[in-house]
């Protein structure tokens, strides 16, 4: 009799699927024909079906074999390991737990050698506002391709004044204090990176004025995209050693001002810290901050950033170059308003296709007394008239004294003084001498290298005319007879290389 029921069951049960499978088909081959009441009615059975085989809301849709995880979507939701998305509570313990529940799920492979491809997991703030007390760091370096995005963080009023938010890091918080000469070397000797592809996507950082917001250390092909970084003391975003940062379409200030604001003598901090190489920032907005951009990594490019941070006049920096002898560095399609680009020792270098605005400019500093392979062109400068010029040298720990292939030129320039490596002048007079004088437009003092003149007069017959002198920027013409006589001369301040 036992055997018979458990037979009836199954009979049942099969039954009921079957008629269940029938009732579908029959609804999708004769749905025109059902009243609006019966197919609301067939709508709502089919919505129950469906409720019953989804996971419940709220619960990781996680695995702990990889053999099922291949068959869920591997989003952690913030909010199932306790964060508290309305910010009254500390949620950095549940925020740590679901970083480190995606790092424990299946992965695919590598990325580079030692780099563990995590497939792109999730790890979704669900556009909640979270409360932490320390950085959140994933749990072990050597790995890769994971995202966290949608959502506010805010550091907390006993967060570490030297902490970030996010750190990208495998190092513990006492390395964090170590010094970067100290890091530095370590991360040199190191031959394998922390992270790849890790993406920071649609957040708000907000550090409460108690350190940073992101840091980057010996990682690969990271990207911030679309992000507000605000409050930071130190660095809004410090990239150290690595390749390949890139920050886009971000805003980061640290105060929330869009301009004149009464505080801005009293910015500090640097928004950006870009002590790594092959990095790119591009179509960014800093709008508050000491320094807007320090770079002292090679090979790094910006693009499309604009940059009122605080106006120089009060001791602000928008761009500042600091690797002398080696910065390959270069700057496209940028706005300084208000704030200008200062490079120590620059080699090879390129500012270009950009706006300088207030009065903005530019200063080549000498350390060792190294300029070679800078190119500023094509630019446009706009200024209130006092005469201030477009690119300077500060000289005050040595003049320059290795000069080559410094190119300055085609720059527009309204209310500024124009400032180039190469200029042409004209002069006119009956006699035997012309003087034409370069020494307010170029660029080094008493360095011309190149002149070319032409000498035209009414007279007949053919006069003996030489270049005489080209010493304190001014070229002087003579002839060895009396004639009246204009005279038209370019000169460059750069080697011609033949």
């Amino acid at each position: 009799m036992g055997m018979e029921r458990v037979e009836v069951r199954g009979l049942m049960i099969w039954c009921m699927i079957m008629g269940l499978l029938a009732n579908l088909v029959t609804t999708h081959v004769h749905g025109g024909d059902q009243s609006p009441l019966v197919a609301a009615a067939h709508f709502r059975k089919m919505k129950t079906f469906e409720a019953s085989a989804v996971p419940v809301s709220g619960s990781p849709l996680v695995s702990p074999s990889p053999s099922q995880g291949e068959s869920h979507p591997r989003v952690y939701h913030v909010t199932s390991y306790g964060a508290d998305p309305t910010g009254k509570t500390d949620s950095t313990d549940a925020l740590l737990e679901a970083m480190s529940a995606a790092f424990q799920g299946p992965t695919k492979g590598f990325l580079m050698e030692g780099i563990a491809n995590l497939g792109g997991p999730r790890i979704d703030l669900q556009g909640g506002h979270y409360l932490i007390s320390r950085p959140l760091r994933f749990p072990a370096a050597g790995a890769g391709n994971i995202m966290i995005h949608g959502g506010t963080l805010k550091a907390s009023d006993d967060f570490p004044l030297d902490g970030y938010l996010i750190d990208l890091s495998s190092s513990s918080s006492s390395k964090a204090k170590q010094s970067n000469d100290t890091l530095n070397a370590e991360l040199a000797s190191s031959s394998s990176y922390n992270y790849e592809y890790i993406t920071i996507k649609d957040v708000m950082l907000d550090s409460n004025y108690r350190g940073g917001a992101i840091s980057v250390i010996n990682s690969l092909r990271t990207s911030i995209d679309n992000c507000y970084i605000t409050h930071f003391t130190t660095n809004g975003i410090e990239v150290r050693q690595g390749h390949e940062t890139y920050i886009r379409n971000s805003y980061l200030g640290q105060h929330i001002t869009a301009g004149g604001d009464p505080g801005e003598r009293n910015f500090s901090g640097t928004a950006i810290t870009l002590d790594g190489n092959d990095n790119a920032v591009t179509d960014v907005v800093i709008f508050s901050a000491a320094t807007g951009i320090l770079i002292s990594g090679q090979a790094n490019v910006l693009s499309g950033v604009h940059l009122y941070n605080k106006a120089t006049g009060f001791g602000g920096t928008g761009i500042y170059l600091k690797l002398p002898g080696l910065a390959q560095t270069r700057i496209v399609n940028c706005y300084l308003d208000y704030t200008g680009i200062i490079a120590e020792d620059p080699v090879q270098l390129l500012v270009s296709n950009s706006f300088f605005l207030g009065d903005a400019y530019i200063i080549l500093k000498s350390v060792n007394g190294v300029a070679n392979g800078v190119n500023i062109v094509d630019n446009m400068f706009s200024g209130s008239g006092k005469g201030v010029e477009i690119v300077q040298l500060d000289q005050s720990r040595g003049k320059f004294k290795d000069i080559d292939q410094v190119f300055v030129d085609r720059n527009n320039v309204k209310g500024m003084k124009l400032k180039a490596t190469v200029a042409k002048g004209a002069a006119e007079g009956n006699g035997t001498s012309w003087t034409v004088d370069f020494s307010g437009v170029l660029l080094f003092p008493n360095q011309i290298r190149h002149v070319q003149y032409t000498l035209s007069t009414p007279n007949a017959g053919f006069p003996n005319h030489v270049l005489r002198n080209s010493s304190d920027n001014r070229v002087v013409i003579e002839s060895n007879v009396a004639i009246p006589a204009s005279v038209f001369v370019t000169v460059n301040q750069v080697l011609v290389q033949s």
